[in-house]
C-alpha cells in the first residue's frame, strides 16, 4: 500500500464541510463531490461507527462495483475513518482472495480542523501502486468541487 495525502482549505465551518462530505443531510452532496471518480458514485449504509457501508458506482457494462468497508471511527465534524475491506464487483460482495488482500486493512481518513469559520479538511489514504496516479490526479479536483458546493 502507498500512502498520499491531500489538504484543502474550505471557506466553511467544520460542520459544515463535514456534513457536505459526507452527504449527511444530503447524500447528493457526497455524490456530486465524488461524481469526479466515478459519475454513479454513492454510498449505501451508515457513517456510524463499526457500520458497514458499502462505495458503489456503476461501470461501462451497467453492474454495480466498488468497495466494502467499515467506519473505523466518527468523532462528528472532527475526524472520520473508514477501513476497507472487501470489493463490490457486479452487485456481489468479495471479502477475500488475491483481489481483496491488495486493499484489505486500506484506511481512508478525513481530518476537520476549524479556525475561525474556516476549514482545513486532510485525508490520508492508503491505496495500491496501480492507483497512484489516478489517486494523485482526480483527488484534488474532487476536493475542489467539495470546496466549491462548500463555499456556496
Amino acid at each position: 500500500m502507498e500512502k498520499l495525502q491531500f489538504k484543502k482549505k474550505i471557506n466553511a465551518p467544520a460542520s459544515k464541510v463535514f456534513d457536505v462530505m459526507l452527504g449527511i443531510t444530503s447524500k447528493t452532496t457526497y455524490e456530486q463531490w465524488t461524481a469526479l471518480f466515478n459519475p454513479t458514485s454513492t454510498y449505501e449504509g451508515s457513517w456510524t461507527k463499526g457500520s458497514k457501508i458499502q462505495f458503489v458506482g456503476t461501470d461501462d457494462k451497467g453492474e454495480t462495483g466498488g468497495m466494502v468497508s467499515e467506519i473505523f471511527d466518527n468523532i462528528p465534524n472532527k475526524f472520520i475513518s473508514i477501513r476497507h475491506y472487501g470489493l463490490v464487483k457486479a452487485d456481489l460482495e468479495i471479502t477475500e482472495g488475491p483481489e481483496v488482500e491488495k486493499w484489505a486493512n486500506g484506511f481512508e481518513n478525513y481530518t476537520f480542523e476549524e479556525n475561525s469559520g474556516t476549514t482545513i479538511v486532510t485525508v490520508d489514504l492508503d491505496t495500491t501502486k496501480d492507483f497512484l496516479s489516478y489517486m494523485n490526479e482526480t483527488y484534488p479536483k474532487a476536493l475542489d468541487k467539495l470546496k466549491d458546493i462548500c463555499e456556496k
